[in-house]
């Protein structure tokens, strides 16, 4: 393999769920390559490797510098994402697109199936005798990738959560009553974590937070609420997309009946089947004999979480950033890898980039850390601390 460049064109795709900040990290790689004399295009990918296998590709060398600012203010991909999950076979018309089009550099902004892509093509390069350099860019909104602080697209998700559960909670203070909200996250916590960052004293909402971390129990759920309820005369809620039983079983695959997409996962974001079976549960669990039934709403947040663009400023810049420094190890004889964010000071807030093993990072979940788990239904002082940074300055509220 070559040190430093190798001539030849480079590719960028995105993939998966779109974020707030997903163009920001193809911006970065964008203004990362333009400087390598030793590339000859960049090339964009229309809806990733899908794009890439049909040859619709775009030209981005010449994208200005105007453009390349506001597309990291530009919420969802750009290019046009993917869920397809390539396996070998799919890999192998990857690779032989990127021959075709005389691609040297290979870079795919996405989650942990995406670095599993670049994984896989990394290697049919290599067994052909043919310099590849696969890069993969971090990305989702759950937070889930290993071997990183954070991810892009989180910070920016979470202070959606954090600002909707805010004004939430002053409209169930409002209108007393009990407000269930389903937030984001299959397997992982830490968005619906989030919600935490949005009161101000020990009667703001959410009053009770459950993550698929901890086992969610039907009966107890009903208890804790009832005894919220009975103190504050209201109750507001958030609730993971993925909470599980005991025995792993997601109690929102149990009650919908839905499409599953193409890594056989039940949708979940776009059905309020959740919310709404648990709303039912606890009107008729709370009813009291032969009395009126508490008023029990519910919301599923959905796509909004992902793409709403009053973005985190850190999510922002760091996104861009690990865009730029995807480029800039691929271009100094890399070749290949994903990048990391690695926090390096708590106060003030400071970050920097390393580059890690494909397979560090390849089809596996990262979870939410006992250390930020508070008993069943809420979360510890050491989460507060580990995610206010990230999300910004958030609104304050008067009280009267």
């Amino acid at each position: 393999m070559s040190n430093g460049p190798i001539e030849g064109n480079a590719v960028i795709g995105q993939s998966g769920g779109p974020t707030a900040v997903i163009n920001a990290s193809l911006a970065g790689v964008v203004e990362g390559l333009k400087s390598v004399g030793a590339i000859k295009k960049i090339l964009g990918m229309r809806h990733g490797v899908k794009g890439l296998t049909q040859d619709n590709l775009i030209d981005l060398s010449d994208i200005g510098s105007h453009t390349l600012d506001a597309l990291c203010h530009t919420p969802s991909a750009a290019l046009g994402s993917t869920r397809d999950k390539p396996d070998l076979d799919y890999c192998k018309r990857i690779f032989e697109s990127c021959r075709k089009h005389d691609i040297r550099y290979f870079f795919y902004i996405g989650g942990n199936d995406s670095s599993d892509a670049c994984r896989i093509v990394n290697e049919v390069s290599n067994q052909a005798g043919y310099e590849l350099r696969c890069f993969h860019i971090p990305k989702t909104v759950d937070n889930d990738l290993m071997m990183n602080d954070h991810t892009p697209g989180y910070p920016s998700a979470a202070r959606y959560v954090a600002k909707a559960l805010k004004a939430d909670s002053a409209d169930n203070a409002s209108l007393p009553g009990i407000k269930v909200n389903i937030i984001m996250g299959r397997h992982a916590g830490f968005l619906t974590a989030a919600s935490a960052l949005a009161r101000s004293d020990s009667n703001d909402g959410p009053h009770l937070i459950y993550m698929p971390e901890v086992a969610f129990d039907l009966e107890r759920f009903v208890q804790d609420v009832a005894k919220v309820y009975d103190r504050l005369g209201r109750c507001q809620i958030a609730v993971s997309e993925g909470i599980q039983d005991k025995d792993g079983q997601a109690i929102g695959a149990m009650l919908i009946q839905g499409e599953t997409d193409a890594h056989g996962n039940v949708q979940l974001s776009g059905s309020g089947a959740l919310g709404d079976q648990l709303a039912n549960i606890l009107k008729v669990n709370l009813t009291p004999a032969g009395g009126k039934p508490p008023r029990v709403r519910a919301d599923t947040l959905g796509y909004m979480q992902r793409c709403y663009p009053d973005q985190s400023p850190i999510d922002v810049a760091e996104a861009r950033g690990s865009g730029r420094f995807a480029a800039e190890v691929a271009s100094q004889g890399d070749v290949d890898g994903s990048i990391a964010i690695v926090r390096t000071n708590d106060a003030p807030y400071e970050s920097s980039f390393k580059r890690i093993e494909l397979t560090d990072v390849a089809a596996k979940t990262r979870h939410m850390p006992a250390e930020f788990i508070k008993g069943t239904n809420d979360v510890t002082d050491a989460f507060i601390k580990y995610a206010a940074p990230l999300v910004g300055d958030l609104p304050e509220f008067a009280k009267l």
